[in-house]
Parts: C-alpha cells; structure tokens; sequence
C-alpha cells in the first residue's frame, strides 16, 4: 500500500470500536474539526456533537455487529455497504442497510457520511404499540 495508513482496517477497527460500545474510542477516530453526516439529518461537527450524537442515535439499543458487506477505498477516501445491527430492550433487532463514506486526514476521520433509510430505522426501533 502506498499510503502510510491502511484506511480499510482503520475502518474496520471504527466499527468495531462501535460494536463494543467504545463510543469514547469511536469519538477519537475523529479530527478534532470532524463531521458525522447521517444523511438524513443535520451534519454533527467536532467531538462534543458527534458524541451527542451517538447517545442520542444508541438511546436504548444495544450495537451487536456493524457488518461490511463491500468496502472499496481509493487513498483515504473509504466506501462501506453495511448492515448495522442492533438488540432492542424486548430482545428484538433492528437490521439497518446503510452506505457510508469516510474521508480520512492522517489517521482520522475527517468527514464520515452515511446514506440510510431513517423511516426504516425508526420502524424497527420504534416499541410496538
């Protein structure tokens, strides 16, 4: 590899840092400047949002695996196809197919994007009625 990073295995080790629940780890992949894009919402910029954030998006789900069916990278730009499992408190999960895009400064994320159907997410995470 060219690059002085493997930015694949650096996004493998992201979502794992995610499946284990280490959202302090996941928020130090992170420029300081960072922006975590969930599509259909408003861009979160720098620690304090991203981390504000991921609380608020984790809020009663447990994060069992975030699958990477297809990852492509070329320099440190890294395209994922996932599929982000998580349990809900009744023991439920919630399989969400999402596309994400990480641009990388140095060894850390700069700009991470994700593509994802929202209604679909809060169809499943949603406590039936």
């Amino acid at each position: 590899m060219s690059d002085a990073y493997d930015y694949e295995q650096l996004v493998r080790d992201f979502c794992q840092a995610w499946a284990d629940a280490d959202f302090d780890r996941v928020v130090e992949f992170f420029t300081e400047d960072g922006v975590y894009h969930n599509i259909p919402v408003d861009p979160m910029v720098g620690h304090e949002a991203i981390r504000m954030m991921i609380d608020g998006f984790t809020a009663g789900l447990r994060i069992l695996e975030f699958r990477i069916d297809t990852m492509l990278s070329n320099g440190p730009t890294v395209i994922t196809e996932r599929v982000d499992i998580f349990e809900k408190p009744d023991g439920g999960q919630v399989s969400l197919p999402v596309m994400g895009i990480f641009e990388f400064e140095g060894d850390r994320i700069a700009k991470w994007r994700e593509y994802f159907d929202l209604n679909q997410f809060m169809t499943q995470a949603m406590p039936a009625e």
